[in-house]
């Protein structure tokens, strides 16, 4: 999981001031993973780090926190699950609850990995968390972690772009189940009439005459899921996806539709390297073909490629010329 300092950034301006909680370590049966993190303000909050007990009582020290006034403002929390709290779960969870406004934000970067104390006070880094913050600015991944007595998370300044070709049944259901998750979702299609009246806010509306030329806009590391009324639509749009770099192409329909569609493909020009990285169908056959199972099948896919550091960043084009020995 990684710090988002643009949600971190918009938080801080609609509220002065706000309290960060981050699961920071956690040992045995517990709620959530470390990097888990919420945020809390005076009148509300925003994500959470489960377990009912376990949140309302951070969540209490939080409100406290705020009410501090010296920068850089934080403590460490160590809560025993089952004898403090009275959960079923076994386990306990150290909680870094850090209060965050202007001034504590200035000090996150935009990307790498954000190093501090995990209690109040400057301290020089230790080698451990020096040779951590030189990985992520070496562009290695860094995971989130307690390292003699400071705390280092990835931090990130843009969501994964994931376009949505299409506002039918299928389309609301994959942007619906895509809320709350580290995505930017771009959801094109060529009739206002077919989006619900209000768009969700982590989606951007994108109404094209013309769907295929729209793809000349998507960036280099978008992941497409092509799902519209219409397949020869489905076909043009995909023609243009494949000419230029992308990060995945999912398509809606069947093996049947797959082979067609490669072998329309395959004549426009397409060499087999690209048209290997042609998902159809997308989903999980075994869920069903509900609206909501396809949609449940194809976020759980993407998380799992996420969570495996596949972010897609360099794929297209470029990889295939790499795949042919080209050197660019």
């Amino acid at each position: 999981m990684s710090l988002d300092r643009p949600a971190l950034a918009q938080a801080v301006a609609a509220h002065g001031a706000v309290a960060r909680i981050v699961v920071v370590g956690h040992a045995g049966s517990t709620p959530r993973e470390t990097g888990t993190a919420m945020l809390v303000w005076q009148d509300g909050q925003d994500g959470t780090i489960g377990g009912g007990a376990l949140e309302y009582d951070a969540t209490a020290h939080a409100r406290g926190l705020l009410s501090e006034r010296a920068p850089f403002a934080r403590s460490l929390l160590t809560q025993p699950l089952g004898p403090a709290l009275g959960q079923c779960c076994g386990g306990s969870v150290t909680l870094l609850i850090e209060r965050i406004t202007e001034t504590e934000l200035a000090a996150i970067p935009d990307t790498g990995a954000f190093a501090r104390p995990a209690a109040s006070g400057r301290a020089e880094p230790p080698l451990s968390v020096t040779r951590a913050l030189r990985a992520a600015r070496g562009g290695r991944p860094v995971a989130p972690a307690l390292l003699d007595g400071w705390f280092v998370e990835p931090t990130t300044d843009s969501p994964v772009p994931v376009w949505i070709w299409g506002a039918g049944h299928v389309g609301r259901a994959l942007v619906a189940t895509l809320a709350g998750l580290p995505v930017r979702v771009t959801w094109v299609d060529d009739a206002r009439a077919r989006f619900p009246a209000t768009v969700p806010d982590h989606a951007d509306m994108l109404v094209a005459g013309d769907l295929p030329r729209a793809a000349a806009h998507a960036p280099a590391d978008a992941r497409h899921y092509v799902l519209t009324y219409s397949h020869a639509l489905d076909l043009e749009i995909c023609h243009a996806i494949l000419s230029r770099p992308f990060a995945q192409l999912g398509l809606i329909g069947s093996a049947t539709k797959k082979a067609r569609f490669l072998n329309r493909l395959r004549d426009l020009g397409h060499p087999p390297e690209r048209l290997a990285r042609l998902d159809c169908p997308i989903g999980d056959p075994a869920l069903g073909k509900q609206p909501q199972a396809i949609a449940v099948g194809v976020v759980h896919a993407l998380l799992r490629d996420l969570s495996a550091g596949r972010s897609g960043t360099g794929t297209g084009i470029d990889r295939d010329k790499k795949a042919k020995g080209h050197s660019g």
